[in-house]
């Protein structure tokens, strides 16, 4: 639920964003009755992604308990976790152009066919966070309660608009950039429980059958089956029987990944005191 959540709130009010920045780029050059064509592509993109994860959920449940559903699961988790982190660092690296390269590709639109131009980009551009979006639920999904997923997702969604309409109407007065960068750091940790998903399933196939033996067993201090333990597997990738791969993995991913993200690395660089050269004498 709480991943949901999290994920449902990124990705809301980065959509949210995107419309709000097409309709208010055409309110300022006198373009509203365009209104209608950006719409069009924003609802026609939903019904598209909804459509298309309800689908692959129905589908690959058809296969419950079976090697095909645990191959699905598997390279899902794997999907997420890559699409999840090449979002999170995209964002992070193009935040200052993004809202000018929509107001281009918006004029671009307008030269040509304005009315399929429009419906086209706005489609395009809030598809893209759908689909990402229906990737990362499925992975919450297959890993978690499908229930608690959608609770989470309809309350994240909700929180977006909320968050979405103040900063539409408060503007600059609000951080957005440091609620981005918080809000990354978060799905960091959130994309290491995927790869752990994804090791625990790739040993149960066969694919990884190196250091399988649990290093612990937690599950009588807090159990997976849990709402406790659900919410923090799902979010954070906790496991009760964990293998040596799967901590390895988690650990790695994100020492790497929030250093990367955070620039924490750079910044140390930056920091660490000149040294003189050995044997050198003093300035005459």
């Amino acid at each position: 639920m709480v991943a949901t959540f999290v994920i449902f709130l990124r990705e809301g009010i980065e959509a949210s964003m995107i419309v709000a920045i097409l309709l208010a780029y055409l309110d300022r050059i006198g373009q509203r009755r365009h209104f209608v064509d950006v719409l069009g592509g924003v609802g026609a993109a939903l019904v598209l992604a909804a459509g298309g994860g309800v689908a692959a959920y129905l589908s690959i449940r058809t296969y419950a308990g079976s090697r095909v559903q645990t191959i699905f699961e598997t390279c899902t988790f794997l999907v997420a976790a890559t699409v999840l982190t090449y979002m999170t660092f995209w964002m992070r690296n193009h935040a200052r152009s993004f809202s000018s390269d929509l107001r281009s590709k918006t004029s671009t639109a307008l030269t040509g066919g304005a009315r399929r131009g429009l419906f086209l980009l706005s489609f395009q551009a809030v598809g893209r966070e759908g689909l990402e979006t229906v990737v990362f639920t499925l992975a919450i999904a297959f890993s978690t309660s499908a229930a608690g997923s959608l609770a989470g997702g309809a309350i994240g969604l909700g929180c977006a608009m909320v968050v979405a309409f103040a900063i539409y109407h408060l503007g600059k007065q609000l951080n957005v950039a440091l609620f981005f960068k918080v809000v990354g750091a978060l799905l960091m940790v959130f994309a290491a429980g995927l790869l752990v998903d994804a090791v625990e399933g790739m040993q149960q196939l066969g694919w990884l059958p190196m250091i399988t033996h649990p290093l612990w067993n937690s599950g009588h201090v807090l159990s997976e089956d849990s709402a406790l333990g659900d919410v923090v597997h799902s979010f954070f990738g906790y496991v009760s029987k964990p293998t040596v791969l799967e901590i390895v993995v988690w650990v790695l991913y994100v020492a790497v990944a929030l250093t990367a993200f955070l620039g924490l690395w750079s910044r140390l660089v930056r920091q660490r005191p000149a040294h003189p050269e050995v044997g050198a004498g003093p300035s005459t």
